[in-house]
């Protein structure tokens, strides 16, 4: 188990239910049913999921800068990369999910919940006491996700996303103007 465990390799199934597998185990997994999620850590080499990090964050600028110090994984449904987060270590066992995002056509399935789950696990897994994530307050579905996960808002930054990216961003017909912080204890 910890040998899969320092791969980054993880399975995530029906029922929301984190299982680990072993790489012989990863190809088959694959090739279950279309509900299964294999979620694994970026290969080093690999390329990143360029077009998956900047739905969730428009500025490469700052995914670059969080992703050289963090931990990417992928998920993968038939074979496919459809799914990925980025964790990072912001302090002495304290985490934070930098990066979360489903293309299109998968969501609604509930993997984007799994993703979280896996980014819990995960950080639990490398000794985080804390895990924090921040989202804007136009990302309704995201609030959603994490308070479900349990996740709570702990504070307000007004005007981040105005004063930090050039662009005007709208999702939801609701312009995102302040970063949502959200934390969540890891300690049994």
């Amino acid at each position: 188990m910890e040998a899969l465990a320092a791969r980054g390799e993880v399975m995530v199934g029906r029922g929301d239910v984190l299982r680990r597998c072993a790489a012989r185990e990863r190809s088959a997994a694959g090739r279950r049913m279309a509900d299964d999620l294999l979620i694994r850590r970026l290969a080093p080499g690999e390329d990143c999921p360029w077009n998956l990090l900047l739905l969730a964050d428009p500025s490469r600028e700052e995914v670059e800068a969080y992703l050289t110090r963090g931990h990417c994984y992928l998920g993968l449904a038939g074979g496919q990369v459809v799914g990925e987060f980025v964790l990072l270590e912001t302090a002495p066992q304290s985490y934070e999910l930098m990066n979360v995002a489903l293309i299109e056509s998968c969501q609604g399935r509930g993997w984007g919940k799994r993703l979280v789950e896996a980014a819990i696990g995960e950080a639990r897994r490398m000794g985080a006491a804390r895990l924090a994530v921040c989202t804007g307050n136009s990302s309704l579905t995201q609030l959603a996700v994490y308070q479900k996960c349990g996740f709570r808002i702990v504070g307000v930054e007004r005007d981040y996303y105005q004063q930090r990216y050039a662009e005007e961003i709208v999702e939801n017909g609701i312009r995102c103007l302040d970063r949502i912080r959200l934390e969540r204890s890891l300690e049994e």
